[in-house]
């Protein structure tokens, strides 16, 4: 099976999941959507109101501002893969639950293992969590963090920069340096991995600027 039946596999099985309570609320999944090859690999919160209406990722005003964003650096939504760490909406777009997390975390690995991007881009505190548990957005946005295998760039969530103007222009400037990250991705190999280096609460990782 070609990695994009395998993406599309596991579509399938997150439309009929019954692994946690979001399902009762849902009218859409969304699994994401993409290249199975793509070298950036988006992940997002959660799905909003506008997604679960389309069972699709970041089509609201957060997702018009991604795509503008995506313009900027010559790409567009076909040429990378965006999801979310939770593949159905949280009620009134809450935060997800620790077991809704949970309930996802299958689903998300699978497709980064069958992607195998370059570079994963988290989108808001919740999804950095992810990778970098014990890490604050504001230190570490816009670098390079070699964490579980992957190469990941920590950035606001494009909702929280449409209302706060200097975070508009923050992710606007990570977003710039995304190209010359992927250019010079190799160079980057001899980071230490922090999920294999695990570093005491506090502690900055380590990381390399793209500035």
């Amino acid at each position: 099976m070609n990695p994009q039946s395998k993406l599309n596999q596991i579509a399938e099985e997150i439309a009929q999941c019954t692994k946690c309570d979001l399902h009762f609320s849902r009218k859409k999944a969304v699994p994401g959507e993409g290249q199975a090859d793509a070298d950036i690999m988006f992940i997002g919160e959660g799905p909003g109101f506008h997604e679960n209406q389309q069972g699709r990722p970041f089509v609201g005003a957060a997702g018009k501002f991604l795509d503008e964003l995506l313009e900027s650096i010559k790409l567009k939504r076909s040429d990378v893969f965006i999801t979310n760490v939770v593949k159905c909406r949280p009620p009134s777009n809450r935060d997800p639950f620790p077991q809704e997390l949970q309930a996802c975390a299958g689903f998300l690995e699978n497709q980064i293992q069958i992607i195998n991007p370059k570079v994963i881009v988290t989108l808001g505190r919740i999804s950095m969590a992810r990778f970098l548990p014990n890490s604050k957005i504001s230190q570490v946005h816009g670098k390079a963090i070699k964490t579980k295998g992957h190469l990941v760039v920590a950035m606001y969530h494009p909702a929280a920069a449409l209302h706060q103007p200097s975070l508009r222009t923050t992710i606007e400037k990570d977003f710039a340096n995304l190209p010359n990250l992927i250019s010079n991705v190799n160079t980057h190999s001899d980071l230490k991995d922090q999920s294999i280096n695990q570093q005491k609460e506090g502690d900055d990782p380590q990381q390399l600027s793209l500035f």
